[in-house]
């Protein structure tokens, strides 16, 4: 075996730094040589000092963090006395206006950024939409991202169920930085349009451009649905890795889930941190009186001339997501024009009919979550804040369940909405339905309780629909 071999630094060749990127080169993936090592310049070599420099301080930070000592072991390799490493930010090239005077402030070598989005609807936009107690801190800090405020952080996991409008807040953002601030790099996809472009990239070996244009390409990201990711592993962990650079580096990110985060299931626990580690909010059900504000705006937008009465009768009896406020409101648009005519409240009685239960005298029928709620709260001796809360007794958690099978067996609630009014997502909702069915299936204890709670709601008086 040869002894190996220790230069100094007179016999090596001019630039050191090059000859250890090559070193590194074939060490590391050429995607990760590619985004983190050969961006870096080498801007002094003397015996005692090799400065390098490193696009920004985030980047350099980065650098320091994970590849500094690989670079100082490569040093020793190839030197018997290698000099120490000092990390610095490359000094700004002085801007220069675009050609096509635009006015546009473009750095020299850089090309025109184009946002990258999904398709944008035109109607969801912060004007649009209508603020109550449900949504109030998810628009607010969705504002505040827009407007790049960093009075709540630069990072917000915002969840809701379907229909209660974190698209229109996702789609709002994008809406407000295009027309504000055109030149801040934007992406904005859905989880699964992120996941398909990456194993697009991994087949064409093109995951250094694809890393790259979120890295060292991007201001703002917003990506909805992460919960369509679980079990995707290796997707997980390349959009782990890349919030993880965004954030550090101070970039904006919004994700979007339709399930809490502790409710995620087959996510890593470091991408679960990472996503949640800024802002967490949610997006309710709206109640009364905000439903009752977006029927009158809607209805307003739609050229439809309704009364207090009728907007009384829809928003008392459209609860749960938006989209049904929508429905009505587009099938009493519908009649109206039919008849040429105002709606009255016939109109507004027979469109409600098709999407909420009436009894056999045309009335709205009075029975509702919060009347099962407390039904369930007086029957097993359990208060409403037990019910809320986060205990798993099987006590509390029994009657917890009871109340979330028979809310979405006996009225139009949706998932979510049954959610809220426990204090829970939409999946453990499921869970419940689930496990309450296997129950009656099974257990002739558990039949009896809810056989015995079913007639107790059906002498509920039902109330006017008025």
């Amino acid at each position: 075996m040869q002894p190996c071999l220790s230069l100094t630094l007179a016999e090596l060749p001019p630039m050191l730094w090059e000859t250890v990127k090559q070193t590194l080169a074939s060490a590391l993936p050429v995607s990760e040589y590619s985004l983190w090592i050969n961006p870096i310049s080498c801007v002094r070599e003397t015996q005692q000092m090799l400065e390098i420099a490193c696009p920004d301080r985030f980047f350099c930070a980065w650098v320091r963090d994970r590849y500094l000592k690989l670079i100082e072991a490569s040093l020793s390799s190839l030197t018997g006395s290698p000099p120490a490493v000092l990390l610095t930010v490359a000094a700004a090239p002085q801007p220069q206006q675009e050609a096509n005077g635009s006015g546009q402030l473009r750095l020299p070598g850089m090309s025109k950024f184009k946002a990258s989005v999904r398709s944008l609807h035109p109607g969801y936009t912060f004007e649009q939409f209508m603020v109550g107690q449900s949504n109030l801190m998810a628009r607010a800090a969705c504002r505040a991202i827009a407007d790049a405020d960093p009075s709540f952080g630069n990072s917000l996991f915002l969840t809701s169920g379907t229909g209660l409008g974190k698209s229109h807040l996702t789609q709002a953002v994008a809406h407000q930085v295009m027309l504000r601030a055109p030149q801040t790099r934007l992406h904005y996809l859905t989880a699964q349009q992120f996941s398909a472009e990456m194993v697009k990239c991994i087949r064409e070996n093109s995951m250094e451009q694809f890393s790259g244009k979120f890295i060292q390409g991007c201001d703002l990201l917003l990506i909805e649905d992460v919960h369509t990711l679980s079990g995707k592993t290796k997707t997980q962990e390349e959009l782990n890795n890349i919030l993880d650079y965004l954030i550090k580096a101070g970039k904006r990110v919004i994700l979007t889930s339709a399930v809490a985060p502790r409710s995620l299931n087959g996510v890593d626990e470091d991408f679960r941190s990472r996503m949640t580690s800024g802002l967490v909010t949610d997006i309710k059900a709206p109640e009364y009186s905000t439903r009752a504000a977006i029927i009158r705006h809607k209805a307003a937008t739609s050229c439809l001339s309704l009364g207090d009465d009728h907007v009384h009768l829809l928003a008392e009896h459209l609860q749960g997501d938006i989209r049904r406020i929508e429905s009505a409101l587009l099938g009493l648009r519908a009649k109206a024009s039919l008849c040429n005519t105002q709606p009255d409240t016939d109109m507004v009685r027979e469109v409600l009919e098709g999407l909420v239960s009436f009894d056999q005298g045309g009335r709205g029928k009075r029975l509702n979550g919060e009347t099962i709620r407390e039904l369930v709260s007086s029957q097993f001796r359990v208060s409403i804040d037990e019910l809320l809360s986060r205990s798993r007794k099987q006590a509390v958690s029994f009657p917890r369940q009871i109340g979330m099978y028979l809310t979405r067996k006996y009225t139009e609630e949706s998932l979510a909405n049954i959610g809220s009014l426990y204090n829970r997502d939409h999946s453990t909702v499921l869970y419940a339905i689930k496990a309450v069915s296997r129950d009656i299936a099974q257990k002739s204890s558990v039949r009896q309780q809810v056989e015995m709670l079913t007639d107790k709601l059906g002498t509920q008086q039902p109330g006017a629909l008025d």
